[in-house]
């Protein structure tokens, strides 16, 4: 970008919220607020005026949902698209489809409580994601939703499914993500067949909308997705999600290998964090874990992924051309913890190799 500020939009019903956003976005000397509005139809009549850098965009107004005017935006003119959203079970899933139409990332409606609790950390992660996404070529912007069909195979996927959970795991595959991961994610898991080794996995997402992301996976993987809960057994053919706001680490009980779900403070201003769940892996798993860092902002991961290399784990990180953005992946390859940099349509094909190794 050029010396002039990152002019963001803000799109909200409400008053409440679009001022602490405000307030949080023009306290970074490169950042101008240069409107903010109640609904899109408003949103609309700006962007005809004066084309903004980034959007950050409720899903549930009125008069027009949030939905529909993404739809509009990435079809006529796609742009980064930041989802601000309560945390309410119909807000996670009107979300998730957000997020499949384009969207780059979600983050949770600030308040003044929320703000207090969690110090600058909220407030940081907004300012940071607006920062970085305005970095990234309108060309990686979804412009239509992904094409998948949940019902395709369902029911003989079913029965598999219930088979798959029957024999416990020797290689564990521990992925992490963060912008851009959910659609990632995606594509790899539905890459896998149904009896894949078990996999754990850190998307950077609030507290509900994991579940909604683990249920929708669920859906329309051939293997089964879903939430972590404190204790449950990793299997073949089975994904676990860490939740929204709780660390997921893997732990080993002679043959049995598990997740703990505790909180926890944040690392690298996460939690869940990729970094505690890879430096469990690399403690408990060694060489039986494969370690994977997709596309996603900041650092979280490299210094967990250079652990899973020295005990033995094989490594990968997605490129620099598939990934939305190439933070985490790029700061692991600079760390020297990657032995493999790999195009996002290939990394499920290096879990079913290292399965056999």
């Amino acid at each position: 970008m050029s010396d002039r500020k990152i002019r963001v939009l803000i799109v909200d019903d409400s008053a409440l919220v679009r001022k602490l956003l405000t307030s949080i976005l023009s306290s970074d000397p490169e950042i101008e607020v240069m409107a903010a509005v109640g609904d899109p139809y408003l949103a609309a009549n700006k962007i005809k005026q004066s084309l903004p850098d980034i959007i950050t965009l409720d899903v549930e107004m009125p008069r027009m949902d949030g939905l529909t005017f993404l739809q509009a935006i990435m079809k006529q003119k796609p742009m980064p698209v930041i989802i601000i959203s309560s945390l309410t079970e119909r807000a996670s899933q009107t979300t998730l489809k957000a997020l499949e139409l384009g969207a780059l990332d979600v983050v949770k409606k600030p308040t003044i409580s929320a703000l207090r609790n969690y110090d600058d950390r909220l407030r940081l992660h907004i300012i940071d994601l607006v920062k970085t996404s305005v970095h990234i070529k309108s060309g990686k912007l979804n412009s239509s939703p992904s094409k998948t069909n949940g019902m395709v195979g369902k029911e003989p996927t079913i029965g598999k499914k219930q088979f798959s959970m029957i024999k416990t795991t020797e290689k564990v595959v521990v992925l992490g993500a963060s912008t851009g991961g959910t659609e990632a994610i995606k594509k790899v898991l539905m890459d896998l067949p149904y009896d894949s080794p078990a996999i754990v996995i850190v998307q950077h997402m609030p507290e509900l909308f994991t579940k909604t992301f683990a249920d929708r996976l669920n859906e329309i993987c051939k293997i089964s997705v879903k939430e972590a809960q404190n204790g449950d057994t990793l299997t073949r053919g089975q994904a676990l999600i860490a939740p929204g706001n709780m660390h997921t680490m893997v732990r080993r009980s002679g043959a049995r290998y598990y997740v703990e779900v505790k909180t926890g403070d944040p690392v690298n201003r996460h939690r869940p964090s990729v970094d505690v769940l890879f430096y469990s892996a690399a403690k408990y798993l060694g060489k039986n874990s494969l370690g994977i860092l997709l596309t996603g902002m900041g650092k979280d991961g490299a210094q967990g992924m250079l652990a899973l290399k020295e005990s033995g784990a094989y490594t990968v990180a997605q490129d620099e051309e598939t990934s939305i953005v190439f933070g985490m992946p790029k700061e692991a390859i600079r760390l020297g913890a990657v032995r493999e940099v790999l195009p996002l349509d290939h990394v499920s094909q290096v879990i079913l190799n290292q399965d056999h190794k």
